[in-house]
């Protein structure tokens, strides 16, 4: 599997909730991508596994290591590698923050990986 597919298809496991898997996903490609973009897919990678462990009731995994992620994915453009990474950063800052989340595994929506305007198909003009 080619990186391009293999980091959209921890995308769409992402949005399917399929945390884990996604996490595993990406996680193959972070032990080989250097720097900056191993920084970067980690960033994903934790809030994965915050996702993750919010699925399954852990309120101090889902806050520390939404926190850890969310502070490496600051550092880079708000559109980056076909995403839009500022929607994804706001989204993942308000979920955490709604009432109920920490101690709820069902309050709240969790965050969606979005693509970027430039990753997303253009439109045909004209009808």
């Amino acid at each position: 599997m080619k990186e391009s597919e293999q980091f959209r298809k921890g995308i769409a496991l992402f949005n399917a909730r399929e945390y884990f898997e996604a996490h595993e996903v990406w996680e193959e490609l972070w032990l080989v991508e250097p720097e900056p973009e191993k920084t970067f897919l980690q960033g994903l990678i934790q809030v994965a596994a915050a996702c993750h462990h919010n699925s399954r009731g852990n309120a101090s995994g889902t806050q520390s290591l939404l926190a850890a992620g969310l502070a490496k994915l600051r550092s880079f453009p708000d559109d980056h590698r076909g995403i839009a990474l500022a929607k994804l950063r706001t989204d993942a800052e308000e979920w955490a923050a709604a009432p109920g989340v920490a101690d709820d595994p069902g309050a709240g929506r969790p965050p969606r990986i979005r693509l970027s305007a430039r990753a997303s198909p253009k439109k045909k003009r004209g009808g």
